[in-house]
């Protein structure tokens, strides 16, 4: 079997496993005293369900993630990122971020959910902190400012960057 293709199923069930047992839990943890012995599983079921759904989905684009990776290469971190304009409807909450920077041991990937906007290895880029901002330039030329969510991502970022010869 395909290295990608196992990592992808892996972290689909992991995740899946994971989330549904939180959804069950919580929902029955909250039924416990509250509702009546009936009402507790026509709860859950649908909670699991929904998820498990979520789970799988949040593994799927994990596993599509991974298997970009070049040989040799390991993630360093994963930064949520806002939106770059404020008219923006953001995402249901199941869906999670829907940007992320991703900082490799080889370079920086800017992903939008499962598809991968921009990728660019460490000595041809510039990283700025701007204050709350992370600005971008590669080979000379603005490639991205963003806000990062994380508290002192920005920062996490820029130490990432000076750790592999980034001016």
């Amino acid at each position: 079997m395909n290295e990608g293709v196992a990592a992808v199923r892996r972290a689909r069930t992991i995740r899946a496993t994971v989330s549904a047992g939180i959804a069950g839990a919580t929902v029955t943890g909250l039924g416990a005293g509250v509702l009546s012995w009936w009402q507790v599983p026509a709860l859950a079921v649908p909670a699991v369900g929904r998820a498990a759904w979520t789970g799988s989905r949040i593994g799927r684009i994990d596993g599509i993630r991974a298997a970009r990776l070049e040989p040799g290469e390991g993630v360093i971190d994963t930064y949520a990122v806002r939106p770059p304009y404020t008219g923006h409807t953001p995402p249901s909450p199941h869906e999670g971020p829907q940007y992320h920077l991703r900082v490799t041991s080889r370079g920086i990937e800017m992903w939008e959910r499962a598809e991968l906007l921009r990728k660019h290895p460490w000595p041809e880029l510039r990283v700025i902190v701007d204050g709350p901002r992370l600005r971008i330039r590669h080979l000379g030329q603005e490639a991205g400012t963003m806000l990062l969510e994380q508290p002192g991502a920005v920062a996490e970022v820029r130490q990432a960057a000076l750790r592999h010869g980034v001016a």
